[in-house]
């Protein structure tokens, strides 16, 4: 029986994705995604067959791997990071209850959180929320009482999404909420293009993080109430005694 693998690519850099991806593209026929995540491999598989769909027909690039799978090819469908997050994991399952005798498997990956913490250092060592500032799916009102509640919490936030040129201001409005429980010195930290060439991070303050302008290529790290910089790195202690 054909199968569908939604398949998590990593950052980007060919070493950063998983054995069981690599495999599972050498397997496939077919590989479908969105045209970025495509270019990032193309070269890699050569001899695959691409199909792709722009930004916002996700759903038709779901329907489109049944289709295909439906012809009794194996599909992988890719995406950037880990496909369970922000990815078309949920979607191909959502989708998949029209299309019962296609098998589905989630292959997963390393996510912007994860590599971009490595590349700051440690900050994701105690307990996180992960929030995306887009708005395309969620409603902003929905997006704000998320980033209260955590930035109350005490939450270390990793924000994804959090600029594009629609939402030029969303990080400074982000950060906006986030002072109204936090200290302006907060440690936070900026990765940008996280196994990409151009690969960079920095580290710097909630309140200069507000003014600070970013892009879509971009994962911030606002640090909780513990997070320190040591050495160049963000790092949030785990809470280990006589360290």
């Amino acid at each position: 029986m054909s199968k569908i693998y939604v398949t998590g690519l990593g950052p980007g850099a060919k070493d950063q994705m998983t054995i069981r991806a690599r495999d599972v593209l050498e397997h496939c026929p077919v590989i479908i995604g969105y045209t970025v995540y495509i270019d990032l491999i193309r070269d890699q598989f050569p001899d695959k067959q691409y199909l792709s769909t722009p930004m916002r027909r996700e759903a038709d690039r779901c329907r489109m791997a049944f289709e295909e799978a439906e012809k009794g090819q194996d599909v992988a469908m890719v995406c950037s990071g880990d496909a369970g997050v922000y990815g078309m994991a949920g979607l191909i399952c959502e989708i998949g209850k029209d299309y019962p005798q296609v098998e589905i498997e989630i292959v997963p990956g390393i996510t912007a959180a994860s590599g971009g913490a490595a590349i700051l250092g440690a900050p994701l060592m105690h307990d996180f929320a992960v929030i995306s500032l887009s708005d395309l799916l969620t409603p902003w009102e929905t997006i704000e009482k998320r980033l209260r509640a955590a930035a109350e919490a005490d939450f270390v936030i990793c924000l994804y999404n959090p600029s594009s040129r629609k939402r030029s201001d969303y990080l400074e409005k982000a950060c906006g909420m986030i002072l109204e429980s936090r200290d302006p010195k907060t440690v936070c930290g900026i990765a940008r293009n996280i196994g990409r060439d151009g690969e960079s991070c920095r580290i710097l303050t909630l309140e200069q993080l507000k003014d600070t302008k970013v892009d879509m290529f971009s994962t911030v790290f606002i640090g909780n109430s513990k997070t320190m910089e040591l050495n160049g790195r963000m790092v949030t202690p785990r809470g280990y005694k006589d360290v």
